[in-house]
């Protein structure tokens, strides 16, 4: 009797937390439209890099924003808590991580595993113009062993 008692509490609680999540997850869907060409960017801490909100908020979990990189900017090398998803929209995002460089212009996707080191930065002339996503929180993790960057 105690065990039937342990599986329908059990069985309840998980339907219930099931039944909350599901509507505050209906209730967060909404169509998101935001202009590029628009977007309100805001400087970093990390000179070089600026940041425009789409979605979500990066100093706190998931997220989307616009990212800038000026011409040449150079992040040295590091990780990300999180995966981080990125498309090129203008200039170029260079990547180089142990098994070599990438250099990803408009329309280019790339995806960086967290804990994955690498190195990245922006295109010498243009720098770059990317819409970024990740799962959680950004960071940037500065990593000790030297991969020299692509410029």
């Amino acid at each position: 009797m105690k065990k039937s008692l342990l599986v329908v509490g059990v069985a309840t609680t998980l339907m219930m937390v099931w039944s909350i999540g599901r509507m505050q997850g209906q209730q967060d869907q909404k169509v998101i439209f935001v202009s590029a060409d628009h977007a309100t960017f805001q400087e970093t801490p990390t000179k070089g890099v600026s940041m425009a909100a789409i979605w979500g908020d990066a100093n706190k979990g998931a997220h989307a924003t616009f990212t800038k990189f000026v011409p040449g900017f150079d992040a040295g090398m590091h990780t990300h808590t999180s995966d981080v998803w990125i498309v090129v929209v203008k200039g170029a995002y260079l990547y180089k991580d142990e098994s070599g460089a990438k250099r990803v212009g408009p329309g280019g996707f790339l995806r960086v595993p967290g804990g994955m080191k690498h190195w990245s930065g922006g295109d010498p002339k243009e720098g770059a113009f990317f819409y970024e996503e990740s799962s959680g929180k950004f960071d940037s993790i500065p990593v000790t062993k030297i991969i020299s960057s692509p410029n």
